[in-house]
């Protein structure tokens, strides 16, 4: 009550929020440069809070919700839809669609009371679906995703650090079968070539094989027309 107090008092609230309409909020939420919900030592309301109290007001249709948190273009006005359904929606919608916000890494600025403090998508969202006080905001009871599952309601999570690590070892499962049929591949060439140089050796031993009868018989050739002149010579001697 006090929160609201303050936001309907301030300058930004009076001048930006009061008229505003389902359509004309999204312009508001794309010139967003933070989160957060006070800062200062007087506990200034941010603009993001504003937009999440008009939003409160108005009561946009879900599936402009779902837009917004879809949106990967403008980050705050993901992470004012994210704030809006934790605070409005379903147990069962708010896992659906926040827990895919996980694999956001982007850095934003939460305004705090003195300077900004840097902070990760995913880490928002998982503050958000763990705690029921955000942005010193008293969010709702969650249910435990676990109870949901037990009724059906919803599937067990995997993680994307799971499916990463089941892409890797697919990956790796793929290199080593290469990598195997490479190694066949080499030794059934090398037994190819092992095969082929014994045929070869095989051949040219019995090449010479061969040759070797034949230069037999020209050396008793040769001897036996030696004795033939010699015998000759003592004839006409």
């Amino acid at each position: 009550a006090i929160l609201r107090m303050k936001i309907s008092q301030c300058a930004y609230w009076k001048e930006h929020c009061f008229g505003l309409s389902a359509a004309t909020l999204v312009d508001k939420a794309m010139k967003l440069n933070s989160y957060g919900s006070t800062y200062g030592p007087t506990k200034k309301p941010t603009k993001f809070i504003c937009l999440i109290l008009k939003m409160l007001q108005i009561q946009p249709d879900m599936e402009i919700i779902k837009e917004f948190i879809m949106n990967d273009d403008f980050k705050y006005v993901r992470l004012l839809g994210a704030v809006y359904l934790r605070l409005v929606g379903r147990s069962a919608d708010i896992y659906q669609f926040l827990e895919p916000l996980y694999t956001d890494y982007r850095v934003v600025r939460k305004k705090l009371e003195h300077g900004y403090q840097k902070i990760h998508i995913d880490e928002v969202i998982s503050e958000l679906l763990s705690s029921n006080n955000v942005m010193e905001i008293a969010f709702p009871h969650l249910l435990k995703r676990w109870k949901l599952e037990e009724a059906g309601i919803l599937q067990p999570r995997e993680s994307p650090l799971e499916e990463e690590a089941d892409i890797l070892l697919a990956q790796e499962a793929a290199e080593a079968a290469i990598k195997e049929e490479e190694e066949r591949k080499a030794q059934q060439d090398q037994r190819k070539e092992l095969a082929l140089k014994k045929k070869e050796a095989e051949k040219e031993s019995n090449e010479q094989a061969k040759k070797k009868p034949r230069s037999e018989e020209n050396s008793l050739f040769d001897k036996y027309k030696e004795e033939v002149e010699e015998s000759e010579k003592k004839e006409r001697g």
